[in-house]
C-alpha cells in the first residue's frame, strides 16, 4: 500500500512538472512574439521616418538654383562704367545679398528677378509699382537718384551699390563704401537693347542669366506694331518743364519714339542752343528756372531741380545734344515745323513739382492750336512721366513705356 501510494505521489510531481515547464515554455514563446513584433514596427517607423527626411530634403533640393555641381565664386567680373562714365571692367560679389539702390532702372530689374527682399536701401522714388520699397520703414533712406545720403549708404552695409548717370560724381565717394555697378542706356543701339543687356549684365551677378530672355519676350512685337503707324510720320518729341516746351532729339530721353519705333523726329539733329524763346519763357533751361525760382514740392524734387541744372550748364548727363532736357523752343516752331504728331512730356509731374502748371495747359495755346497734330487729335501726353524721366532702362518701365504709346496710336 505504501509502495503503491508513493508511486501516485510521484506520477502527480511529475505531471506538475510538465505542466510547469509548458508554461513556461510557452510565456517565453509569447514573450519572444512580442519582442520580434515590436522590433518590427520599430523599424518599419524608422524607415518611414527616413523616408519622409529624403522627400524633405530631395524637395529642398529641387527649388534651389542649379549649380552643376560647380562650386560658386566669390566675385564675378562685369562690364559697367566707371565715374566719367566709360564702359570698364570691375569685380563684384557674386550672388550679393546686401543691395543699396540709387537707380530705379536697377531696381525695376532687380524686382523683376525677384531680388527685392536683398534691397536693404533705396532712394526715393515716386513711381508706383516701385513705391513699396521707398516706402517700407525696414528699408533705408538712401536720399534721391541725384543726390545720395551717403552716411545712410554706410550705415546699411550693402554688399552691392547701383546707381544712374545722375550720381556719377559721387563714384567715388560711394565704392568706398561697396562696389558700384554704373548702368546706363544706349540711344544708338536702342533703348531695348540697352535694356535687355543692363538686365543680363545684372542678372549675370546672381547667376540668373537664363531668366532675361524669358522677362523681354514680346517688347519687338509691340515695337513692330507701333512702326507701322509711324511709318512715314513727322513728330516733334517734347518735354513741358516750368512753363516752357523743350524740344527732345534721338540721343536720349524718349529717344525709343524717334529710333525705334520710327516716327520722323524734325529735331533729331537739334544742336545745344537752338530753338529761341519765343513761348513767353526767360530764355532760361527748364531746370535753370526751377532751380533759380525755387519751385519743387518736395525735397526730392528741390534736389531733382537744382542737380539737373547743374548737370545741363557742365554738359553732363546722358550726353550731349539735347539729352538731358532738350532745347527750350518757340511755339512758332512747332507751327513752322507742323508735325503730323507731337509727343509731350510732363518734367514737372515726373518730379512732382508742386504749383506747376501741367502741360495740357501749357500746350494748350492758339499757336499749338494751327498745328495738324493738334487738328487732327494726335497730341500725345505720355501717360506715365515719372517712369519715362526716372526709370528709363527698366523691365516694367519699358512695358509702361509701351502701353503709353499704345493707348495713344493703336486704339
Amino acid at each position: 500500500m505504501k509502495k503503491k501510494l508513493a508511486m501516485i505521489l510521484c506520477t502527480a510531481l511529475t505531471a506538475a512538472s510538465l505542466t510547469a515547464c509548458g508554461s513556461s515554455a510557452q510565456s517565453s514563446a509569447q514573450q519572444e512574439e512580442t519582442a520580434v513584433s515590436a522590433e518590427t514596427e520599430n523599424t518599419a517607423q524608422e524607415s518611414a521616418a527616413e523616408e519622409a527626411q529624403s522627400s524633405e530634403q530631395a524637395g529642398a533640393e529641387s527649388s534651389a538654383p542649379e549649380s552643376d555641381g560647380e562650386e560658386q565664386p566669390e566675385t564675378i567680373t562685369i562690364t559697367a562704367k566707371d565715374a566719367g562714365g566709360e564702359d570698364t571692367q570691375i569685380e563684384v560679389p557674386y550672388d550679393p545679398q546686401r543691395i543699396a539702390i540709387l537707380d530705379m532702372a536697377a531696381l525695376d530689374i532687380l524686382d523683376n528677378l525677384g531680388l527685392g527682399e536683398r534691397v536693404v536701401g533705396t532712394a526715393n522714388t515716386s513711381i508706383d509699382y516701385l513705391a513699396s520699397y521707398a516706402d517700407n520703414a525696414e528699408i533705408e533712406n538712401l536720399g534721391t537718384i541725384k543726390e545720395a545720403d551717403l552716411e545712410a549708404v554706410m550705415a546699411c552695409e550693402p554688399d552691392i551699390i547701383f546707381i544712374g548717370g545722375r550720381l556719377s560724381s559721387s563714384y567715388d565717394a560711394l565704392a568706398e563704401i561697396a562696389p558700384v555697378v554704373y548702368l546706363a542706356t544706349d540711344s544708338e543701339v536702342g533703348l531695348v537693347e540697352s535694356v535687355n543687356r543692363n538686365a543680363t549684365t545684372i542678372a549675370s551677378i546672381f547667376g540668373m542669366e537664363d531668366e532675361v530672355a524669358e522677362k523681354m519676350a514680346g517688347f519687338q512685337s509691340r515695337i513692330d506694331a507701333l512702326a507701322a503707324v509711324a511709318d512715314g510720320q513727322d513728330a516733334v518729341v517734347g518735354m513741358c518743364t516750368s512753363g516752357s516746351f523743350n524740344v527732345l532729339g534721338n540721343d536720349g530721353r524718349c529717344s525709343i519714339i524717334g529710333r525705334e519705333i520710327g516716327f520722323n523726329n524734325l529735331n533729331a539733329d537739334m544742336s545745344s542752343g537752338r530753338g529761341g524763346s519765343g513761348n513767353g519763357g526767360s530764355g532760361n533751361s527748364g531746370a535753370q528756372g526751377d532751380e533759380q525760382s525755387g519751385q519743387g514740392g518736395s525735397a526730392a524734387a528741390g534736389t531733382e531741380n537744382a542737380a539737373d541744372a547743374a548737370s545741363a550748364q557742365s554738359g553732363n548727363g546722358n550726353g550731349g545734344g539735347t539729352a538731358t532736357h532738350g532745347n527750350e523752343a518757340s511755339f512758332e516752331l512747332l507751327v513752322e515745323q507742323n508735325p503730323a504728331y507731337i509727343f509731350v512730356m510732363d518734367r514737372d509731374a515726373a518730379i512732382g513739382t508742386e504749383g506747376a502748371a501741367l502741360a495740357q495747359d501749357i500746350m494748350n495755346n492758339e499757336l499749338v492750336q494751327e498745328t495738324d497734330a493738334y487738328q487732327n487729335d494726335h497730341i500725345v501726353y505720355l501717360e506715365h512721366p515719372a517712369v519715362w524721366y526716372t526709370a528709363e532702362g527698366g523691365i516694367t518701365a519699358l512695358d509702361v513705356m509701351l502701353a503709353d504709346l499704345e493707348s495713344a496710336l493703336l486704339n
